[in-house]
């Protein structure tokens, strides 16, 4: 048996792959999704063995969806647009589905499914061409009470450490993340991000000002909070001054 979601835009996308899937006893659809962010949540949440992936959605695009997964699924694309056959195919998706596609389309893409559901090598593959292709993406899924919402990485003014959690600061909302701030200094470009304190991680481009504060400094950011910079990382800041 394969676990099967669907991710569509359409609802008559759906319904077509829901239609033309009865003919396969062995894929049992575990459910559905209207948009990027939601697919991230339900695909990290239930794991299934494969997912046909539209890629214009609200949200998040379908490649956008790929970057946010614990772990990747085979993958066969349903969507209206050709341009994107080349790029998928470089992420090793088993098929490409042209919309609008026939019931023998359909199955010949079932077909190039891996016999053995075990088999991780499209995952190891796609794994890694993602983080070559992009090793820090430009936005990011965050925590918003009781779903997940992308917000732009340069719209991050600072992180700060919050216990064993950590928040994330933009210029009018504080998201709180479950990662510490040390895994998030990981996840970070570090030509933008720079950790200036033990609880402190702030947006280089976000700088309105610094101030000398004894042997130290106190950084102004755009939306006036005030950081102020630990002797140990010093350096650092000074790396930034000419």
């Amino acid at each position: 048996m394969k676990k099967v979601i669907i991710v569509d835009d359409e609802k008559a996308g759906r319904s077509l792959i829901n239609e033309y899937i009865k003919d396969f006893s062995e894929l049992i659809v575990l459910g559905e999704a209207n948009n990027g962010v939601d697919a991230v949540k339900m695909i990290n949440e239930f794991k299934p063995d494969l997912v046909f992936l539209d890629i214009q959605m609200p949200g998040l695009t379908g490649f956008d969806v790929l970057k946010h997964l614990d772990e990747l699924p085979h993958i066969i694309f349903s969507t209206a647009y050709d341009e994107y056959a080349l790029k998928a195919f470089e992420v090793h998706a088993v098929d490409y589905l042209l919309k609008p596609y026939t019931k023998e389309r359909f199955k010949k893409a079932i077909e190039k499914l891996p016999s053995n559901t075990n088999d991780n090598t499209a995952k190891e593959l796609t794994n890694s061409l993602l983080m070559d292709a992009e090793k820090y993406p430009s936005k990011i899924l965050v925590q918003s009470q009781n779903k997940l919402v992308t917000i732009a990485v340069s719209d991050i003014i600072r992180i700060e450490a919050f216990g064993d959690y950590s928040k994330i600061i933009t210029d009018d909302k504080t998201f709180l993340s479950n990662y510490g701030i040390s895994q998030l200094e990981d996840k970070s470009d570090d030509a933008i991000f720079l950790r200036v304190h033990r609880s402190s991680i702030i947006n280089i481009n976000k700088i309105e000002e610094m101030h000398k504060y004894g042997k130290s400094y106190d950084i102004t950011m755009q939306n006036k909070d005030v950081v102020r910079v630990s002797r140990g990382y010093m350096e650092t800041i000074k790396k930034l001054m000419y």
